[in-house]
């Protein structure tokens, strides 16, 4: 694969997450969300909401870009919660769910 095609990939993703991510938090009711209708808050507000309620720490965490950290809490018991947190410390809950499953290497790739 090219650079210039990697970078199409890269930025194809990147458009598509920004269009399903908001579809998805619209149209998928988030249990953590719901609970106490906490959807953005202070990052450690947020974090010890999830420590707290669900015991979720976190797991993952990528860079969106310049102005955002996307992070993945996650519970022995399975429960997940996605969180975006940008350069101001504000936390907002997009998604959440149950049967987390942490793996070491992607199927099919090589490592």
């Amino acid at each position: 694969m090219t650079r210039g095609r990697i970078y199409g990939v890269s930025n194809m993703l990147y458009g598509l997450l920004a269009v399903i991510l908001p579809t998805l938090v619209i149209a998928h009711p988030h249990s953590a969300a719901s609970q106490t209708m906490l959807s953005c808050a202070g990052r450690s507000e947020v974090v010890n909401f999830l420590d707290k309620n669900f015991a979720e720490k976190l797991t993952a965490v990528g860079l969106v870009n310049e102005n955002a950290v996307l992070e993945v809490y996650a519970a022995e018991s399975g429960t997940w919660t996605l969180v975006v947190t940008d350069v101001h410390g504000m936390s907002c809950i997009l998604l959440s769910g149950d049967s987390w499953e942490t793996m070491l290497t992607l199927p099919g790739l090589a490592t």
